[in-house]
């Protein structure tokens, strides 16, 4: 009850305090005898505009049939003047305060629901319930004054950007040094090409930089995403990993470790069963059950995602609006996190055996593109593959490449250690069916020296 009294005693004698966050109070969050001195405040408030004194708020209570002495007994404690508070600390305490409260009362409606107590809503609401309570937040910003904010938006054409570089130059050229928070990355490729391949490579990359890295994977096994970054990291073809005696791999384990990584975590979801609700859930977990923040979520794939806000309807949702919705959750949560989102998504049929990808060959939404920050296709030709190469064409980049000479361009590919790699120059001018050009592969450098022989 003391966090409630501070907010009650705030609400009384904080004007500003009492502006910034009653809206965002609700009377469920208090319980009695606190949750009528709130109504009343509110009601004081809401008539008069202006915080009401102990005197009147007494008066207020008094003239209330419904109030207990309970109630009534709180005014002395409230009209205390206490330590005086700083403003951040004390709405960053009622926040806190509220989603717990909001995430609390979610709990015991999806108890009463599953059990089929509650009043009015059925099982078909848990996923509302659970998301509005997982989405509460104090959102104080009520938009950009073009003249009064001038100065902020030069700061803001001005600041240098933090970025998660990749250890790939071409993707850092284009994306003017790495992924950015807050954006939705999509790759496009055909089953096979190398989706989950490119995902394992950033996230390895992003580890060796002493990244946390949350991996969500409803395609393959948490253990066979594990074994990919293994190869990677290690240096050691994916199917020779199992060849590896306990006391070579366990030496390779403590040399990427003393060298220093970050932390991975790899989650499983049944396909098309998790959505952006699961993804909140599972990052407050992991915040509370592992002390892990993570700095980069890979989700492999967004195809295969559920949607939060819809179901599939037999046809009544089509899966451009379905796909588009996924797309516009996941970016969201990319928002709400402030970290990148890497995913990727299935081309058509007609792309799959395309040389020259396109955005029309996004399988199942066209909407997809508006809502990515950087989407790109990654192609593979017989030609390409003999060559150990995969090509990479630019669809969709908010990150404003400033050369506008990379819209396409290739890479080296080590699939058995799922790798990818810098070639040299001249092999971006070369016309794949040409002979094979040099490649210069960098497993040296790749991950600033974490190739583990």
């Amino acid at each position: 009850m003391q966090i409630e009294t501070l907010i009650l005693r705030n609400l009384m004698l904080n004007e500003d305090y009492t502006r910034t966050v009653i809206p965002h109070l609700k009377t469920i969050y208090f319980e009695d005898p606190h949750r009528s001195v709130f109504n009343e405040i509110v009601g004081f408030v809401n008539k008069f505009n202006k915080l009401p004194s102990a005197d009147a708020l007494t008066i207020e209570l008094k003239n209330n049939p419904k109030i207990t002495s309970d109630s009534l007994a709180l005014i002395p404690e409230l009209s205390k003047q206490d330590t005086e508070q700083t403003q951040e600390w004390l709405v960053e305490k009622t926040e806190k305060w509220c989603q717990d409260r909001a995430i609390y009362l979610a709990i015991m409606d999806s108890i009463n629901i599953i059990e089929g107590k509650h009043e009015t809503l059925d099982k078909n609401a848990l996923p509302s319930v659970l998301s509005e309570a997982l989405g509460v937040n104090f959102d104080m910003r009520v938009g950009h004054d073009y003249v009064d904010d001038s100065d902020g938006r030069f700061d803001f054409y001005h600041r240098q950007e933090e970025h998660l570089p990749f250890d790939l130059e071409k993707f850092n050229t284009i994306t003017k040094g790495g992924l950015v928070k807050k954006s939705l990355n999509v790759a496009l490729a055909g089953t096979g090409v190398g989706k989950s391949l490119f995902m394992c490579h950033v996230a390895a990359g992003a580890l060796t930089q002493m990244k946390n890295v949350l991996y969500i994977t409803m395609e393959m096994a948490e253990e066979r995403i594990a074994e990919r970054i293994d190869a990677n990291l290690m240096n050691v073809p994916i199917d020779q990993l199992e060849n590896l005696s306990k006391d070579m791999f366990d030496k390779k384990m403590h040399k990427l470790t003393d060298k220093g990584v970050g932390k991975l975590i790899v989650k499983e979801y049944p396909t098309g069963a998790a959505s952006s609700i699961h993804f909140r859930a599972l990052l407050k977990e992991l915040q509370i059950k592992r002390d892990f923040t993570p700095d980069l979520i890979c989700i492999d794939y967004l195809n295969i995602c559920a949607s939060s806000r819809m179901k599939s309807m037999g046809g009544a949702i089509n899966s451009y609006i379905m796909v588009k919705a996924i797309a516009e959750e996941l970016r969201g949560l990319a928002v709400e996190y402030n970290l990148p989102i890497v995913t990727a998504t299935q081309t058509t049929r007609s792309g799959f055996a395309s040389s020259d990808v396109g955005l029309e060959d996004t399988s199942e939404s066209f909407g997809l593109p508006a809502t990515a920050d950087l989407m790109f296709a990654l192609i593979s030709t017989e030609e390409l593959e003999a060559m150990n190469q995969i090509m990479v064409k630019q669809l969709k980049n908010r990150y404003n490449d400033p050369t506008g000479s990379n819209k396409k361009f290739v890479l080296g590919i080590d699939r058995a250690k799922m790798r990818l790699y810098d070639v040299e120059d001249t092999a971006q001018t070369l016309n794949v069916r040409d002979e094979p050009a040099k490649v210069a592969p960098r497993y040296d450098t790749i991950g600033e020296g974490f190739t583990i022989e």
